[in-house]
């Protein structure tokens, strides 16, 4: 499994309802349904990734996130999950309010736009950063919100969510002394658990 997902995947309880957005080749979902009992839907709008899903016997939906989830009812998923999509989207803050909507608990994981490399190589070349983590160039890039893991928790904050769980991980998913101690300058990918106002639950942690 993809090593984000291996991390998030103890995040989702047993038998649960679960909605992933941008849900990909339903890597999770499959994988989730046959070893956790887990029910529910993908949300994906590449066509050859929706084919690869109905392969895999996972329930998806041909659906563009910047079209809003008013197909879903309040609360009507145990967890919510968007790995890797945040930073591309339009409307990134109405998405995660309706993630919060439809979900108990949501899990969001994105690049960190804060990282020290970054921040290297604009302030030294004064160009956007090029890596293999971010390999695309300003002109051609999917990614047309970027975000450092300060401007994603204010944002939580602006929407009465939580933050239930955070890992700052780098590109290998590793978990290290210096992105515990400092996330936002040495953590390269965020990893987050939130939740809505109204809901607690201290069965997960770090």
């Amino acid at each position: 499994m993809r090593a984000d997902l291996d991390i998030i995947k103890d995040w989702i309880p047993t038998g649960g309802r679960v909605l992933d957005l941008g849900c990909g080749d339903g890597e999770l979902l499959s994988w989730l349904a046959e070893h956790r009992g887990v029910s529910g839907y993908g949300l994906e709008i590449d066509p050859e990734k929706i084919e690869r899903c109905l392969d895999r016997g996972v329930n998806v939906i041909e659906q563009n996130l910047d079209d809003g989830l008013g197909n879903f009812g309040a609360d009507t998923f145990d967890v919510v999950v968007m790995t890797q999509s945040l930073q591309a989207l339009r409307y990134p803050d109405k998405v995660l309010s309706e993630m919060l909507r439809v979900g108990k608990h949501c899990i969001i994981t994105f690049p960190n736009f804060g990282h020290w490399r970054c921040r290297v190589y604009l302030g030294g070349r004064g160009r956007m950063p090029v890596s293999d983590f971010l390999p695309y160039t300003w002109y051609n890039t999917p990614n047309i919100h970027f975000c450092t893991f300060e401007d994603f928790e204010r944002l939580c904050g602006k929407l009465d969510a939580r933050v239930m769980n955070r890992l700052a991980v780098d590109r290998h998913h590793r978990h290290g002394p210096a992105s515990r101690i400092w996330p936002n300058l040495f953590g390269e990918i965020g990893i987050y658990r939130i939740s809505g106002a109204g809901f607690t639950d201290h069965n997960v942690a770090i």
